[in-house]
């Protein structure tokens, strides 16, 4: 049977009022199409009450707290969004795993109770639980709230982040080996799932690529270079843990008749890198998502110059979909998830890859190849990805209903 007119709990990394796109967000607004969904925002610790004060969805959160107010907001017929009414401890950089479980525990009862009152708000009843990827918070739920079904969602490696890794370490593996299910949106996180817990799938990635429409005519952005020159471009966040400047910067310095168009906000390290002193680069700072497709439309090749790293290795690159999708040559760093890329991008290890390949796709005719990669991108639908949650949900379900 279709995972239809039940009761689904989201917990997460990221609340509803998150400025930039989320995968749980959008798997939360695919539920609801069939379901009701209640999507918890992160509770509150204490570090973030005593130092925030400037963030107006952080200050909404502590008003609600202090007048104890109503804290569910409906978002559409079939959804809600709920601010929980509880403080955690701010507990992570405990020297001792074992100290910190006990504290982590106490934090699950607290976040378990306040999740139990606005289901109880809402008559929600034998609910599948959601947890997007929150190894700490999320630890206990499956004890303290009886789902029906309990899946974890792994779409970042999240153990090569300091702040994860301390206890991370001991706690991520246990979590996932008693979550009912486990799923992921790369191969290479769904591997590592299947290796604490047999019950883990690979159910791909959704995408939202309404944006990026080909046919749509867009006039050269003001900031683009004018001189006529093959133009190679990357849209996305420029920070030195998930790109590599020094790839970037050997292409720039070898291939001085190109110029290179880097569009996103910079970190530190790609403030004060070399490629700020050569001609050829130019960085055009942070532009709001629906600016992204004009430039896009306006680079003759896309690149996704990946730094491959514990962090990295297993990431699914969105940016990449969104390239495709406008009918775009790509150049991508060879992982395990760009393997499912193969016959539509361009793949390398290095600067003398990408510079060959930017040579081959400069070169390149024929109007097909382009409808063939818009298709391939607009293939990553949401409503695949939920598919294979409800999949797995009803493999689970069938598997308990035999053992009953």
């Amino acid at each position: 049977m279709p995972v239809h007119d039940r009761d689904i709990v989201i917990v997460g990394l990221q609340p509803w009022y998150t400025p930039i796109g989320s995968n749980c967000k959008n798997i939360a607004l695919e539920f609801s199409k069939h379901n009701r969904v209640l999507y918890i925002n992160a509770p509150l610790d204490r570090k973030t009450i005593l130092t925030e004060h400037a963030d107006p969805n952080i200050l909404h959160h502590k008003e609600l707290l202090k007048k104890g107010q109503d804290a569910l907001v409906q978002i559409n017929p079939n959804m809600w969004n709920y601010f929980p009414l509880t403080v955690m401890e701010s507990v992570n950089w405990m020297p001792s795993t074992g100290l910190f479980r006990v504290f982590n525990q106490l934090n699950n009862r607290r976040f378990a109770k306040a999740i139990q009152k606005a289901v109880r708000q809402l008559g929600f009843r034998n609910i599948i639980l959601f947890n997007d990827n929150d190894i700490f918070r999320g630890f206990h739920l499956k004890e303290l709230l009886q789902p029906e079904v309990y899946i974890y969602y792994s779409r970042d490696y999240l153990l090569a982040v300091d702040y994860w890794k301390k206890h991370g370490q001991t706690i991520e593996p246990l979590h996932i080996a008693k979550a009912d299910i486990g799923v992921a949106n790369s191969k290479y996180l769904a591997d590592r799932l299947k290796s604490y817990n047999p019950n883990s799938y690979y159910i791909g990635q959704g995408c939202e690529l309404s944006l990026f429409d080909p046919e749509q005519e867009y006039p050269r952005p003001e900031d683009m270079p004018k001189g006529g020159r093959p133009v190679i471009g990357y849209v996305g966040a420029l920070t030195s843990l998930r790109l590599d400047i020094s790839l970037i910067t050997a292409m720039a310095t070898r291939k001085q008749e190109w110029d290179f168009v880097l569009v996103g906000p910079e970190d530190e390290d790609f403030q004060t890198s070399a490629l700020h002193g050569l001609t050829n680069v130019h960085f055009l700072g942070r532009k709001q998502m629906q600016e992204l497709p004009a430039y896009v439309q306006h680079f003759d090749v896309c690149m996704n110059p990946q730094l491959v790293n514990e962090m990295t290795v297993g990431n699914y690159p969105l940016k990449v979909d969104e390239y495709l999708a406008m009918g775009k040559p790509v150049l991508a760093t060879t992982t395990p998830t760009m393997e499912l890329f193969r016959d539509y991008v361009y793949l390398g290890t290095g600067a003398d890859d990408y510079i060959l390949s930017a040579e081959k796709a400069l070169a390149e005719t024929g109007t097909g190849i382009a409808a063939d990669r818009r298709r391939f991108a607009l293939s990553h639908t949401w409503e695949n990805s939920v598919a294979g949650i409800y999949a797995a949900i009803e493999n689970f379900e069938r598997q308990k209903a035999r053992m009953q």
